[in-house]
């Protein structure tokens, strides 16, 4: 063709940048994660099963205004996280994380045991109100090692995957969970389903004794309540941990439905233990659907924007969820929400985890379980108190809400949420950040 430039050889052709790669099991290879994954699976099913059958036993019991009662549970839980979080951070700092989250187990599985004899005996609620108090300070104790030894046992660089196929295995628990839980209530009792939660507990306990996590970097701060504090004032001088933590605590707290669910099952859409089982596992099979597409695709690219639409999200499911009638639309609501907090997991986990020196992952890890462990639990019991004031839906709505009003608030106080990218490249800050 006239006018046409000669082509040139490909050696000298421009190259272009090629992407690399995904592997949606890069953690997964690394077989102490691997153990410890399936390990923490397992209990975690035993903790969904455990919850479910203490919200059915206590709703029956209460009949017929539960509300309050069912909130009381969510008191009893996070009280110990408050109490408690913070010296277990410390000491996820200072002694073996792999030695913290065994000990806790072992008190996990006790509690559970004890659980099942008050449900065998009829005891009265106080007995299981201060059992579940047990359950919630063993979590405490546990729950800051748990997170932060999962840096000792895959490369920095594969976190991000490895903090998805935790979501991942957790909601896979929070579906397969209540699921079993709703079925073994329909055909037998509660007292069956703490004792299989008791021996989740020891599962998770065994498989600790064979993890061998890379030394960790130890604290060197004084034993002190000076010291316990470096977690917050990290906290304070992290403008992007801090926003994505404020999103996530403020959707659970007011946005939760999960304490309510076996009302709604009961009381509005009449469709018995199965169906709350059901109901209770829906948005974890939303969760893991998430968490697939998120395995198959490149790293967040754009972290900030995401997580403040997944939130917004999981405002307009809980309010569809609240008003619903049907129970199809309200388990694709539960389906939605859960798909939305799995992508809001993920990034405040791996902004957590990456941006936290090593020596103080267990006391930021130990704030982060105030800001939403407790969140959950605080979430309950709000939704308890605001369906004893203005009524069942009322309080789910009034949740969603929140939920949506939080995102524009969080966007203007931390402006730098908006300009955080891509998640695979962050940083530990300088850990002398936190001294003052």
């Amino acid at each position: 063709m006239l006018g046409a430039s000669p082509a040139l050889p490909p050696s000298l052709l421009p190259s272009m940048p090629r992407r690399a790669a995904v592997d949606p099991i890069s953690a997964l290879r690394h077989g102490g994660f691997l153990l410890y994954l399936i390990g923490g699976w397992i209990s975690n099913s035993g903790s969904q099963m455990r919850i479910v059958a203490v919200q059915w036993e206590i709703n029956l019991r209460c009949q017929p205004d539960p509300y309050l009662y069912l909130g009381y549970i969510g008191l009893a839980l996070v009280l110990p996280v408050i109490l408690f979080a913070l010296p277990a951070g410390a000491a996820a700092d200072r002694f073996s994380r792999r030695w913290l989250i065994l000990i806790a187990q072992v008190g996990l599985a006790a509690c559970g045991f004890g659980l099942a004899w008050a449900s065998w005996t009829r005891a009265p609620l106080l007995v299981v109100y201060a059992l579940l108090f047990g359950t919630g300070s063993f979590r405490a104790l546990g729950w800051p090692a748990s997170s932060a030894i999962v840096i000792g046992l895959v490369p920095d660089k594969t976190f991000s995957n490895a903090a998805m196929w935790r979501s991942n295995a957790y909601q896979l628990a929070s579906t397969i969970g209540p699921l079993a839980a709703g079925f073994l209530l329909a055909w037998w009792s509660p007292v069956v389903v703490y004792l299989l939660d008791a021996i989740s507990s020891l599962v998770l306990a065994t498989c600790m004794l064979f993890v061998s996590p890379r030394p960790q970097k130890r604290a060197v701060e004084p034993k002190s309540w000076r010291g316990m504090m470096q977690g917050i004032r990290f906290l304070q001088r992290q403008p992007i941990l801090l926003s994505t933590m404020t999103l996530d605590m403020v959707a659970v707290l007011f946005g939760g439905v999960v304490a309510m669910l076996s009302v709604f099952a009961t009381e509005v859409l009449d469709v018995g233990a199965v169906g709350f089982g059901w109901m209770r596992s829906m948005p974890a099979i939303g969760s893991i659907f998430m968490g697939i597409l998120l395995a198959m695709r490149p790293p967040i690219q754009r972290g900030g924007r995401t997580i403040l639409l997944t939130v917004a999200v999981f405002g307009v499911a809980t309010i569809v969820f609240g008003l619903s009638k049907s129970f199809a639309v309200s388990l694709f609501a539960l389906f939605t929400l859960g798909a939305a907090d799995n992508i809001s997991v993920v990034i405040r986990q791996t902004v957590l985890q990456l941006m936290t020196p090593d020596s103080m992952r267990g006391r930021v890890t130990a704030v982060s379980v105030i800001f939403i462990g407790s969140s959950n639990e605080l979430g309950e019991f709000e939704s308890g108190v605001t369906a004893e004031w203005f009524g069942l839906v009322p309080s789910v709505v009034i949740g969603g809400v929140m939920s949506l009003l939080s995102v524009p608030v969080v966007a203007a106080l931390f402006p730098q949420l908006l300009r955080l990218g891509s998640l695979e490249h962050l940083q530990p800050a300088d850990p002398a950040e936190a001294v003052v």
